[in-house]
């Protein structure tokens, strides 16, 4: 079972919440092929119930951002490459400024939806794998720059996906990191994400590991080991993809 608190706007009688409910019974949750297609609604819902100018942990970008980076890198092939790209950024910044110009409600509406048929993500394995850590993250860039955010339960069965994408993605993830850098579970079960010396090793569960490693160190409950100076050059980097 999966449960969230409420995440509400507005007031008085036109004050909306929405509540995370378990598999079996809640409109969000309802059962689905697979983790990053529930990750979807949960995002959905939470962008839809935060409003378009809510703040993110996504520096710089609302909500608005956020649904318009979202929605660009499914429906816009031709620009989201710049997302890894250097040489296609001034056209993904171009075409996302465009998207964030639409109606938050239409942002939200497409990226719902999922996306289109010629896009590689409407391969299962594809979204399933690309995806369930990216919306994750984004849910609790959303939840987690709130006021009054409340830790998000991981049931383990996601708690084990996560924490296969993260053994997959660790290099790549961990490559900008000035020292070496180990991600540990509770139980033991490590990942390098950048050999080299001094060796600063991240300890937590796999949905905080995920946050450290995607470059949200300072939002993450994670506990750092190894050397305070490398430690403190770890939680500085710019990791990620």
């Amino acid at each position: 079972m999966l449960v969230m608190g409420p995440l509400c706007r507005g007031a008085g009688a036109r004050r909306r919440c929405v509540h995370w409910a378990d598999v079996d019974t809640g409109r969000t949750l309802a059962p689905m092929s697979t983790h990053a297609k529930r990750e979807r609604l949960l995002l959905a819902d939470l962008l839809e119930a935060a409003g378009p100018e809510a703040p993110t942990l996504c520096e710089g970008w609302t909500t608005r951002d956020l649904a318009a980076h979202l929605v660009v890198r499914e429906r816009r092939l031709d620009a989201a490459g710049g997302i890894v790209l250097g040489a296609l950024k001034s056209r993904l910044d171009r075409v996302q400024t465009e998207f964030a110009a639409k109606p938050y409600e239409e942002l939200v509406r497409l990226f719902r939806t999922g996306p289109p048929k010629y896009s590689p993500y409407n391969l299962k394995q594809v979204d399933e794998g690309a995806n369930a850590i990216e919306f994750y993250v984004h849910g609790e860039d959303v939840r987690r720059a709130q006021p009054d955010w409340t830790p998000r339960p991981v049931d383990p069965v996601f708690a084990d996906v996560l924490w296969s994408r993260l053994e997959k993605m660790a290099r790549l993830m961990g490559r900008r990191s000035p020292v070496g850098l180990v991600l540990r579970r509770p139980d033991g079960q490590t990942a390098v994400a950048r050999r080299g010396v001094p060796v600063v090793t991240v300890t937590g569960e796999p949905g905080e590991l995920a946050l450290f490693a995607s470059g949200r160190q300072s939002a993450a409950d994670v506990r750092t080991e190894g050397d305070k100076d490398a430690a403190a050059r770890a939680l500085e980097a710019k990791l990620g993809v």
